[in-house]
């Protein structure tokens, strides 16, 4: 029986490529449209155009994020048609839009022309699944921009929500000795419950300065000047909060402090198994809708 779903796949980086291919070879209709590169099957169709793959797909799933700056869809390919207004010009009642933080912009045409929304990143399921590629890329950078070992090293995360959970357990397995800072004591509860060391995020100045690590999972100015003031000058300050992350920046620079914004890391050093995890809960999604 022939699937209902033609999927349109459009933008973003090699997430999308992997999506469409693993798609294909589930034996679903599938076509692109600006990708960052070309998907190896032959049985993939290509559009010319935005309003050519709406013309041909009713689930479009798009990247993650859908935009950086709410006006342009993520992607490689500069193009006049890949911009949120033009797709929100082309959407209709029929079809069903995937894709990551969607703009707001977008969620509400979709909600007032009944059209299925789903969101990548409000998914627990994908969340905690993407965090493990997180975990393990954010260790990576650390490795590769310090000039000591992990193991026996004094390391901080900054926040206790789920890819931090993950980041905690990864490192405390490379025999790092951490320690987790938050808001919540009963965060700190269950840190402490699973062999970290904790201490509330109010109370981090006073021991900032026994870290030979910094990671930071917090989307707000964390590490500020006052804070940065007290940290060792070897440090290393890993930050993976959502942009424009949760460092002074200025002062890091101006001080030389080793510190990094790091984003979208699943897509960067993971992106086949993050398109794995995508892929699977899309389908859970169509088929939670069908039954």
């Amino acid at each position: 029986m022939p699937s209902p779903y033609n999927f349109g796949v459009f933008g973003g980086d090699l997430r999308q490529v992997y999506m469409a291919e693993a798609f294909i070879q589930m034996g679903y209709s599938t076509t692109v449209y600006g990708l960052c590169e070309k998907v190896r099957n032959d049985r993939c169709s290509s559009a010319k155009s935005m309003q050519e793959l709406f013309e041909i797909s009713n689930v479009l799933i798009g990247p993650i994020p859908m935009s950086r700056n709410n006006i342009d869809i993520t992607a490689s390919l500069t193009a006049s048609d890949l911009t949120i207004n033009h797709i929100a010009s082309l959407l209709k009642n029929h079809y069903l839009l995937m894709g990551g933080n969607i703009p707001k912009l977008l969620a509400d045409i979709c909600a007032t022309k009944s059209i299925s929304c789903f969101d990548y990143m409000k998914s627990d399921k994908i969340a905690v699944k993407n965090g493990i590629a997180t975990a393990e890329g954010t260790i990576m950078e650390a490795i590769k921009s310090s000039d000591i070992n992990l193991h026996h090293s004094n390391c901080l995360v900054l926040g206790y929500g789920r890819c931090a959970k993950i980041l905690a357990q990864k490192l405390q397995g490379l025999n790092a000795l951490v320690t987790v800072a938050a808001r919540s004591e009963d965060a700190l509860a269950y840190a402490e419950a699973t062999g970290h060391g904790t201490i509330l995020l109010a109370n981090m100045k006073n021991h900032i300065s026994s870290f030979d690590y910094i990671f930071n999972t917090i989307p707000s100015r964390i590490l500020d000047k006052d804070i940065l003031e007290q940290v060792k000058p070897d440090v290393t300050i890993i930050d993976i909060a959502s942009s424009p992350g949760g460092i002074d920046y200025e002062y890091t620079k101006k001080h030389n402090i080793n510190a990094g914004l790091f984003l979208g890391i699943p897509g960067k050093i993971a992106p086949r198994s993050s398109a794995n995890i995508l892929v699977t809960e899309t389908l859970a999604y169509l088929k939670e809708r069908s039954d």
